[in-house]
């Protein structure tokens, strides 16, 4: 699977389990790291585990685990290591301090999410 559909595979599946503020940034550009960030967050450290364990199931199915996995015993922020994509599940407040879109966003790098577009078109004119 290429990068970029991973990244992609994943903000879907977190939209499935509800996931809020769900943001994928090309970095690759940017760092050696990791080519993409997926960042998402749940209502609380209770739904932000069962994000982690849902993607990491749908994932497994799929014959892709991820090389590091961390926070998954507080919850607050769960880091999931792809390799080429590197996953950040946050407790809403924690998102809110760390700001890492702030940190890796360059006005130009957010990939448009396929669930955006259609939640958008349902909208009625207004």
């Amino acid at each position: 699977m290429q990068e970029k559909d991973l990244a992609l595979r994943i903000a879907q599946v977190l939209y499935d389990r509800k996931a809020q503020d769900i943001l994928v940034l090309k970095v690759g550009h940017l760092t050696v790291l990791t080519d993409y960030l997926v960042i998402a967050n749940g209502n609380n450290a209770l739904q932000t585990r069962a994000l982690m364990e849902h993607v990491d199931e749908a994932l497994s199915r799929e014959g892709i685990t991820p090389t590091r996995l961390e926070g998954q015993n507080e919850s607050r922020w769960i880091v999931m290591d792809y390799n080429s994509v590197i996953v950040h599940l946050f407790h809403p407040e924690d998102r809110s301090f760390y700001r890492l879109e702030r940190l890796w966003a360059d006005g130009n790098n957010r990939v448009e999410l396929p669930f955006e577009q259609t939640s958008e078109q349902a909208e009625p004119a207004q």
